[in-house]
């Protein structure tokens, strides 16, 4: 068995439609071309530089080496991984079927390998930090091999995805410079095991609580125990009595919550007269919480862990000491050119 990493666009874009259709997608757009015409990847590579009018060789043999993948190295009964976009998890799915060219899918649908998705959403925190470099490569398509990770995630697979225990954290330079890593990806990895380690269990209510005060809100923490539905309530003004009001509920577990937590939320909501409710957990959510997102849009909203560390960049300043001295981040611009 390989292991295959797949992306569904640069933001995932595409990443309920590969889900949703059981399916990989090639997704270069406007490449109408059948793979199975093509005799080499040499070949492949020709037509990269004549259809897209591209200068950079470098691009071109990048390309045609991902694309040549899709169709003529990737075999059936290999694993795909699809990280997520949306949330800090992982996707996995079985290829079971050869590669495809239907050119009245449109673009950039043309070229598909049939998938099952027999894991989806497994919180990115249970993989050890090497194997999280490697599924960071920048790249759409490429084959997931260094240290052991093929045999070590099909081991993962039977311990209900989870391993038994933590190596070192291998250096940022054992990955393969031919695919490169995806730099927000390993900040995120990064800054996340060490909320982990910080912030387990009601101690992510303190942190969610130094979040909201950060942002201008007044706040009430619930004591441990009973908490009605609600850990945090939330608003702003003069002593908190100003709009909105917001019911926090705060969730720790190892899996993404389902809809009973969402419906607990809204009752609570309700109960304290709240204009709005926040439902932070970090392992994120079950489509079931997800598909009712946008009927609840105007007066729920849900962070992952994800939108937690974007938080915290965003309010960094503002946090108190005692939290920025756990959570020690230093801001550092990089000139951002991206490859003509």
């Amino acid at each position: 068995m390989s292991l295959w990493l797949f992306r569904a666009g640069k933001t995932g874009e595409y990443e309920e439609k590969f889900l949703g259709d059981n399916k990989v997608y090639l997704t270069w757009e406007g490449f109408d071309v059948n793979l199975n015409d093509i005799d080499s990847q040499e070949g492949l590579y020709e037509i990269l530089m004549e259809k897209y009018n591209l200068e950079n060789e470098k691009t071109a043999i990048n390309w045609a080496s991902q694309i040549w993948a899709m169709a003529h190295k990737i075999q059936i009964g290999d694993w795909v991984v699809l990280p997520s976009k949306r949330d800090r998890t992982l996707h996995f799915g079985k290829v079971r079927g050869n590669y495809v060219f239907d050119k009245s899918l449109g673009s950039p649908y043309y070229h598909y390998r049939e998938v099952h998705w027999f894991a989806k959403d497994i919180p990115r925190d249970r993989f050890d930090q090497d194997i999280l470099y490697s599924l960071g490569a920048a790249m759409t398509i490429c084959r997931i091999h260094r240290n052991k990770a093929e045999e070590r995630i099909k081991e993962m697979a039977k311990n209900n995805w989870y391993v038994k225990a933590k190596p070192i954290a291998r250096a940022m330079d054992d990955v393969d410079e031919e695919t490169g890593i995806d730099l927000d990806e390993y900040i995120s990895d990064q800054i996340s095991e060490r909320i982990i380690q910080k912030f387990k269990g009601h101690r992510m209510e303190e942190l969610i609580n130094e979040i909201l005060k950060a942002k201008g809100f007044t706040t009430y923490r619930s004591p441990e125990g009973a908490d009605h539905g609600v850990d945090i309530l939330a608003s702003p003004g003069v002593l908190g009595f100003g709009s909105p009001k917001i019911c926090v509920q705060v969730k720790t577990e190892a899996n993404p919550i389902g809809r009973p937590i969402l419906d607990q939320l809204i009752g609570a909501m309700s109960n304290f007269n709240a204009d709005y409710g926040l439902l932070v957990s970090w392992s994120g959510f079950k489509s079931s919480v997800m598909n009712e997102a946008s009927k609840q849009f105007f007066k729920v909203r849900l962070w992952n862990s994800q939108n937690i560390i974007q938080e915290i960049f965003n309010n960094y300043e503002k946090l108190s000491n005692e939290i920025k001295a756990e959570i020690p981040l230093k801001r550092i611009w990089m000139l951002n050119i991206e490859e003509e």
